[in-house]
């Protein structure tokens, strides 16, 4: 039963990031990857949120946690699009732009989970 949680969980994330990445996208001018940046953020803040709020509180059935975590989440952040799309921008020798996205996406996620799991403490 579980495994049809996390299914239904990973498809709802990937709409959800499909949506919210192309339309991040139209408002980007450049070639950085302004929608991925936006999920992969977005979704460091919402683990870390979701981990230090539900586990913790234990009133939530286990399917449904791993439904939200790696079903929702997990197909909703996305590692394997940060590594094409920084591999494009060396190709195309955008290496600042590659520079900053590895930089941004790989501190700025470590903030974003500390920020979700402290407001997940809070009542």
């Amino acid at each position: 039963m579980t495994y049809l949680f996390v299914g239904v969980g990973g498809m709802i994330g990937s709409i959800i990031r499909y949506i919210l990445s192309t339309t991040a996208e139209e408002f980007g001018s450049s070639n950085f990857p302004y929608g991925t940046l936006l999920v992969n953020l977005s979704g460091a803040f919402l683990l870390g949120w979701i981990t230090k709020k539900f586990v913790n509180l234990k009133k939530i059935p286990p399917q449904v946690l791993t439904a939200l975590t790696t079903g929702v989440i997990g197909s909703y952040t996305t590692f394997s699009t940060f590594c094409l799309e920084t591999i494009r921008l060396m190709q195309e020798g955008d290496y600042l732009f590659a520079l900053l996205y590895i930089l941004i996406s790989l501190f700025g996620g470590l903030f974003f989970v500390r920020i979700g799991l402290k407001l997940g403490e809070s009542r």
